[in-house]
């Protein structure tokens, strides 16, 4: 179901479409007036007061219709009758007017003379008002309105002549003969006139319609995005927003194996204390970027910013392949942008099922991990501060470990909120005091 919002914005941009598509064709038809008038005129000839009252009565339906839209008055349907009256009454005036001239021309003359291409400026302001159907509807009506116009034309030749009247050997003389007798009707050039201009009126539909489908993917993608944000912070990187707006069901509550990254700046109270507070911010602010970066560099994502560290996820919400290795390459990717920034950073990683999904109310939601992987990784990283340590992980990170990563075992430790000492790896070769995390 298209979103209301979007569907009003479309409704506002039709209806400011419609209008400027209705006064170019007014403003078109009172040109017209004057280019009747001024052209007979100079050639000698008075104007026609049938062609001018009907052209005058074109333009004041145009400001009639122009002044209703938008308003209480305002229908669906107008729009319609108001191309069909527009399309009907210019056939309708190209078999007429001769009929009321003077000399009394016969209308297949005049209606061969004129050409279906006057139909066409209407087809074509029909798009602005975005509506696939109205433009569409267009061009049914001038295919309607030329053979109807044509039907007239030729009730009152008595020998209707056309193309397959031509002899077999024909010459230039059949030819000319064909073509300048006030007989020939040419029935398959109005075949082709019309379905010309039926498929042009399609093709143009067709891309109104696909327009609007931009337009309302374009809004998906915004209202996606904005959910992101909520979710995320301001903080998701382009390349890892277009991938959770590709697939939505990423942030549907799931339970997946991953590897959850817990960072924390060393000593970053001590840091603040003393130094211009939008300096810290703005220090810190530019870190967190580049970690954010790095990290989705990785394939991992930023859950969320705890004051001066992170929490970040691997393999959740976003799916890749092994996610302990890409933790483990994600973790030296840090401690070099830390160290660019002149901070020590602290990282604890662990790997096992982690536990995703939206919390918060309808208003306000965010994307969250949780679960045993989550807190173990959270007080890995509160060992490595008791520890002096850089890097802990447990041991489903180390046994994805590589000899270059220099992971050293560290035994059993204690870990606060955990019942059973759990193994411990760490990059540094710093030993390990007794006692409990805190």
């Amino acid at each position: 179901m298209r979103d209301q919002a979007a569907l009003d914005r479309l409704l506002r941009a039709e209806r400011q479409g419609l209008r400027l598509a209705i006064f170019c064709r007014t403003a078109a038809v009172a040109l017209q007036i004057v280019w009747f008038i001024a052209s007979r005129t100079a050639n000698g000839h008075m104007p026609d007061p049938l062609i001018i009252t009907v052209l005058s009565l074109f333009a004041a339906l145009g400001v009639g219709a122009f002044l209703v839209i938008g308003t209480r008055y305002d229908r669906w349907w107008l729009k319609y009758a108001l191309y069909a009256v527009d399309i009907l009454g210019i056939c309708v005036l190209f078999v007429l007017a001769p009929a009321f001239h003077p000399s009394g021309i016969e209308p297949i003359l005049s209606f061969r003379n004129q050409g279906i291409h006057f139909l066409f400026p209407l087809i074509a302001m029909a798009s602005l008002s975005l509506s696939w159907r109205l433009v569409a509807w267009s061009g049914l009506m001038s295919v309607i309105g030329w053979w109807a116009a044509f039907g007239f034309a030729v009730s009152g030749v008595e020998t209707p002549l056309s193309w397959g009247d031509l002899p077999v050997n024909w010459t230039r003389d059949d030819y000319l003969a064909l073509v300048l007798s006030p007989d020939f009707i040419a029935t398959g050039s109005r075949v082709e006139e019309t379905g010309f201009v039926m498929v042009a009126a399609l093709i143009l539909a067709l891309a109104v319609h696909r327009a609007r489908n931009v337009f309302f993917a374009q809004i998906e993608a915004e209202a996606a995005r904005e959910e992101l944000q909520r979710a995320f912070g301001r903080y998701v990187p382009e390349v890892i927003a277009e991938r959770l707006v590709a697939d939505r069901e990423t942030l549907a509550p799931q339970v997946r194996r991953g590897v959850a990254l817990v960072l924390d700046i060393e000593n970053f109270t001590k840091y603040a204390d003393g130094r211009d507070p939008a300096a810290v911010i703005e220090t810190l602010g530019s870190f967190l970027a580049d970690a954010t970066d790095a990290i989705s560099a990785r394939e991992g994502v930023v859950i969320s910013f705890t004051g001066d560290g992170l929490l970040a996820a691997f393999n959740t919400p976003l799916e890749i392949k092994a996610p302990e290795r890409a933790a483990l390459d994600a973790a030296s990717d840090l401690l070099a942008c830390a160290e660019k920034h002149g901070f020590r950073v602290r990282i604890g990683l662990a790997a096992g099922p982690v536990a995703s999904g939206r919390v918060g109310s309808s208003r306000r939601q965010a994307f969250t991990i949780y679960g045993d992987t989550v807190n173990r990784a959270a007080r890995l990283e509160a060992l490595a501060k008791d520890a002096g340590a850089t890097v802990l992980t447990d041991t489903g990170v180390a046994g994805k470990a590589r000899p270059d990563d220099l992971l050293k075992p560290l035994g059993e430790q204690k870990i606060r909120g955990f019942e059973v000492p759990l193994e411990v790896w760490s990059k540094e070769m710093t030993a390990l005091p007794g006692g409990t995390a805190g």
